[in-house]
C-alpha cells in the first residue's frame, strides 16, 4: 500500500538531514554555497531526488554550478550512509541531486512582470497625453434639433 504522508515525512527528514550534513560534516570547498531548497521520495521509498541550488561568493559572482555537482556526485556514498543513519528505515534510498530551477525562473518572471509594469506605464502616458484624431466630438449632431425652442416645441 502507497503512503504518500509517509514519503512526504521522510523526504523532509531527508532534505534536513543532508543540508546539516553539508554544512557541518563535508569539507569540500565546492560544496560551500550549496543549499538544499527540496527533496522528493517515491512512495516505495527507494529514491530521493534533492534539489539545491548555487550561490555565488559574491552578488556579483557567478555561480559554480559544474564544481558543485562534482562536490555533490562525490559526497554521494557519505551522505547516503548519514541518511541511512539517521532515518532508520530498511533500506536507504538512493540519492539524486537535481539543479534546482525555480530561483532562476522566479527572477525571469519578475523581471517580465517589471518589463511590462513599464510598458504598461509608456501606454497610459501616451493615452494621456494623445488628443483625439478626428474632431473632439466624432458623433453626429442632427443641427435642426438646436434650434427647437426651450420648451421642445417648433414654432
Amino acid at each position: 500500500m502507497v503512503d504518500s504522508a509517509r514519503a512526504a515525512r521522510l523526504a523532509k527528514r531527508i532534505s534536513s538531514i543532508v543540508a546539516s550534513a553539508i554544512g557541518t560534516e563535508i569539507k569540500d570547498p565546492r560544496l560551500a554555497y550549496v543549499t538544499i531548497t527540496d527533496a522528493r521520495v517515491t512512495n516505495d521509498l527507494h529514491d530521493a531526488t534533492l534539489y539545491y541550488t548555487v550561490m555565488g561568493e559574491s552578488i556579483d559572482s557567478e555561480p559554480d554550478y559544474e564544481a558543485a555537482a562534482a562536490g555533490l556526485a562525490k559526497a554521494t556514498g557519505i551522505l547516503r550512509s548519514k541518511v541511512g543513519a539517521g532515518t532508520g528505515v530498511r533500506f536507504t534510498p538512493t540519492l539524486t541531486f537535481v539543479l534546482d530551477t525555480v530561483p532562476d525562473t522566479a527572477r525571469h518572471m519578475e523581471e517580465l512582470v517589471a518589463r511590462a509594469r513599464a510598458n504598461d506605464e509608456l501606454v497610459a502616458r501616451q493615452a494621456r497625453d494623445a488628443s483625439p484624431a478626428g474632431e473632439s466630438d466624432p458623433y453626429r449632431r442632427d443641427d435642426a434639433d438646436d434650434d427647437d425652442g426651450e420648451d421642445g416645441s417648433r414654432e
